[in-house]
């Protein structure tokens, strides 16, 4: 059963990858991404579970499915839920830990209180896994994983994720509230944020792309909404008055604690570059969206919107960069239960 299981999972990733202009069998499979942590060497790598454990990719693949299914908007989440890891200390699931008597979660933290979600998701393939094959498949690889088929189910590239993570052994609360970028950041706090993890100009901008699924709450946007009739607002070129007008409606007529609005409100449900063509057309949700077309980082967010495939290419090797910080925590292990450790 697991075989068919194995190989219909592999035919659906191929089928949406080509869908997606992006063929992941040209992808090496020989990559090997090592470092030295403390006198210890750790391997990041491409099919560690195949002996392991083969179910591995189908299972997690099938639970996202049934999830992006059941709630499209899952999708974002999920992607989301790996973002909000690797950034602080490294991709690690540490944000999957629950707080404690004595460990205090990055759940709490301003970025992540009552926003983050697919907790449940994540819980329900850790279960399975642990079913299939007990303490082999980390937290931390779950949550690549899920990422990656979350942006394939949404129609976006598909791309071979690596592996070999360990879970973490506490979180950092603070971290999360200093090393996330918030909704209103310029584009001098963005690209130190992102430098900070060796993330480039270049791959801050493709993996802001994410935000072609998703939702936001008005909250989020409401420092722009403030500056509608002042000169920051009204005299820049790049943002287009009628649509920010627009969310001022919308905001003045809800709560802005719980209305949400698309974060790409031309295709809010599939991955594109439809993201960077707002941008470029002044409608970029969020106050941090809009500072890609300033300065060095304009030209790199005009080539997205006019190439998706050249957008899909650079999201994915971003994807991969991104999931190699920390190298997944050498001092870490594989937890049975992802909100809490051994």
């Amino acid at each position: 059963m697991f075989k068919s299981l194995a190989t219909l999972y592999l035919i659906l990733l191929n089928l949406s990858a080509s869908l997606a202009n992006y063929n992941i069998s040209n992808v090496t499979t020989s990559y090997k991404d090592e470092a030295c942590v403390d006198g210890a060497t750790i391997t990041l790598t491409f099919n560690i579970y195949l002996n392991s454990c083969p179910e591995a990719e189908p299972i997690v693949f099938s639970w996202v499915e049934k999830a992006v299914y059941d709630d499209p908007r899952m999708a974002a989440s999920l992607l989301r839920l790996h973002f909000h890891d690797c950034f602080v200390n490294g991709c690690d699931a540490s944000v999957l830990l629950d707080d404690t008597l004595g460990l205090v979660g990055e759940k709490t933290a301003a970025p992540n209180a009552n926003s983050l979600r697919g907790f449940e998701v994540i819980d329900a393939i850790k279960a399975d896994l642990e079913y299939v094959c007990p303490q082999t498949v980390s937290c931390a690889d779950i949550l690549a994983i899920a990422a990656r088929d979350s942006v394939v189910l949404s129609g976006g590239p598909g791309w071979e994720v690596e592996m070999g993570r360990k879970d973490s052994l506490s979180a950092s609360k603070a971290a999360a509230n200093n090393n996330i970028p918030g909704p209103n950041s310029d584009l001098t706090t963005l690209l130190s944020r992102f430098q900070n993890l060796g993330l480039s100009l270049q791959d801050m901008i493709a993996l802001s792309g994410a935000h072609t699924l998703g939702k936001a709450r008005c909250s989020t946007f409401i420092a722009r909404l403030n500056n509608i009739n002042n000169n920051i607002i009204s005299n820049d070129p790049d943002i287009n008055l009628e649509f920010v007008q627009s969310l001022q409606q919308l905001y003045s007529q809800s709560n802005v604690n719980t209305t949400l609005v698309d974060l790409d409100h031309t295709t809010p449900t599939t991955f594109d570059n439809e993201y960077y063509v707002n941008l470029v057309s002044g409608e970029g949700l969020l106050g941090s969206d809009q500072e890609l077309l300033k300065e060095a980082a304009r030209g790199i967010t005009e080539l997205y919107a006019d190439d998706v495939d050249v957008f899909f290419e650079d999201f994915r090797r971003a994807m991969l960069k991104m999931g190699r910080i920390g190298n997944g925590g050498v001092s870490g292990e594989i937890r049975r239960n992802c909100r809490v450790v051994n």
